[in-house]
């Protein structure tokens, strides 16, 4: 990657009508905000169809698209729903959060009523399309079709022999759901269509979108119910082991996260085509992208299945290079971000090398004046992405504001000759713009000056999470060209 910058603003947060940002015109306006910026990258959050509890890095598919974001204008445009229709959905045109549960009661109704036109008029493009992803998309709509038919249940709940993928029960409710099996691969079409036009429209502007790629599936997922040789899972394709991070001085249990873990060996045996087959399908998505919780494929935490904390975890080695050494001979080189954040260790720094791909710094981490941080501009190297914060951190104005972090917020305001008349957000923005890092990102509440109502998610939490919505009418001409130029005063810049 060239010298760069870009912004992290997820497809969620952009204010577009109907209670969620969409693929529609509002990211179109975010595209031409970031090209009058000056700046080289969108960086999103995962894309995939969620389940419980709203995450993106918890979702039914490695592979499909959230049905959320296809834009109900485009639908309305195209003819496959009434101007009656929309109306009905109640536009909230500036609402600032995400309804997650109004959306899950009004949303698919009015995309099955768009569905029942297209499935005339647009039979042999959906059919194209179906045959084009049949390997993950087969697997996908019956999974859809039969969660619903059961009530949303997980599928570990499902009756044994379709849980279990017995041949009769595969083959009885592919018949019996045909309908609502066309429903969900008529989602993903539309999803594709307008998110292969996004891409476009952004790559034209000469700006490259990153892609968030979770290390793990969910359980709920049709990955595991599909594959369940790929996991680590009993006869009964239950968990032995789940997936989280051990205790820290952070949180006392560890974190949990519940995601069955890879069955390694068996991976290694086929060649690691599972994830061959994840990585390409990636690398049509997106432009570049970014791995989360790398150190996972050198070592991972095992918790087993059933635990109420991470404390009963152990660390297990993971398959290291020889996993990336089969992708890059099948793929050829993919531009790849390591999301290598938390405990590190001389092996997880060696893999990491071995790699050749970037890590990520970030500036809030840089600061703890007790000890010298990786974080901070003046030891950061040049192969690393240098990000102000993350999804997961609080906003600059919320990380200066909170009492624990009073004197490392004295020494960044001191270390980056932070100034009211600019603001400490933007002065914060220019202090990762300065770094040596080959690229520098920042959250669009960062941008914004947002405080800590704006934060995206806070790990180890229930509710409230992912929910922030970027207000209409703030991506001003004055804010662009204050951004522009930052970002072409340290050699980042488009133009």
């Amino acid at each position: 990657m060239d010298r760069g910058s870009g912004i992290l603003m997820h497809i969620s947060s952009l204010p577009e009508l109907y209670g969620i940002g969409t693929l529609g015109k509002s990211a179109y306006l975010f595209a031409d905000f970031l090209r009058q910026s000056g700046q080289k990258y969108w960086q999103i959050l995962p894309l995939g169809h969620t389940g419980y509890g709203d995450s993106p890095y918890q979702s039914f598919s490695a592979y499909a698209g959230n049905p959320y974001f296809i834009d109900l204008a485009t639908l309305y445009q195209d003819g496959l729903l009434t101007k009656e229709e929309l109306e009905a959905l109640d536009p909230e045109e500036n609402s600032e959060k995400v309804d997650y549960g109004k959306l899950f009661n009004t949303r698919y109704p009015v995309l099955k009523k768009a569905y029942k036109r297209a499935k005339v008029t647009l039979h042999e493009e959906i059919e194209g399309f179906i045959s084009r992803n049949k390997a993950w998309l087969d697997e996908y709509t019956l999974y859809m079709a039969v969660k619903e038919e059961m009530g949303n249940k997980s599928w570990l709940e499902w009756d044994e022999p379709i849980r279990l993928r017995q041949p009769e029960a595969i083959k009885y409710y592919k018949e019996k759901l045909k309908e609502q099996i066309e429903f969900w691969a008529f989602i993903q079409y539309e999803f594709y269509k307008q998110w292969n036009k996004l891409k476009a429209y952004v790559n034209t502007l000469d700006i490259q979108i990153i892609g968030d790629l979770p290390i793990y599936v969910a359980v709920d997922s049709s990955d595991v119910w599909a594959h369940p040789e790929v996991f680590r899972l009993d006869k009964d394709h239950k968990p032995i082991v789940v997936a989280g991070c051990p205790p820290d001085a952070f949180t006392e249990d560890g974190q949990l996260w519940g995601n069955p873990i890879y069955d390694w060996d068996y991976l290694e045996r086929t060649g690691y085509a599972w994830w061959i087959n994840r990585m390409q399908e990636a690398s049509k998505l997106y432009d570049v992208i970014r791995i989360d919780h790398f150190r996972g494929f050198e070592s991972y935490w095992a918790v087993p299945y059933g635990d109420q904390t991470a404390k009963g975890g152990k660390w297990v080695k993971g398959p290291g290079i020889k996993l990336f050494n089969a992708i890059e001979k099948a793929l050829g080189k993919l531009n790849i971000i390591a999301e290598d954040l938390g405990f590190m260790t001389a092996e997880v720094l060696k893999f990491r090398e071995e790699t050749g791909y970037p890590g990520m710094k970030v500036l809030q981490f840089g600061f703890d004046i007790d000890s010298k941080s990786d974080y901070i501009p003046h030891n950061c190297g040049k192969n690393s992405i240098m990000y102000t914060g993350t999804h997961d951190n609080n906003t600059i104005r919320g990380w200066l504001a909170s009492a624990e972090n009073k004197a490392q917020a004295e020494y960044a305001k001191k270390y980056l000759k932070l100034d009211e008349k600019e603001t400490y957000h933007l002065g914060f923005i220019r202090g990762a713009w300065a770094s040596t890092c080959v690229l520098a990102l920042t959250q669009m509440q960062d941008v914004l000056g947002l405080d800590d109502n704006a934060r995206m998610n806070t790990p180890g939490t229930m509710g409230g999470n992912w929910i922030w919505r970027m207000k209409k009418d703030v991506l001003t001409d004055e804010l662009s060209m204050h951004i522009n130029e930052i970002t072409k005063l340290y050699g980042r810049s488009l133009t």
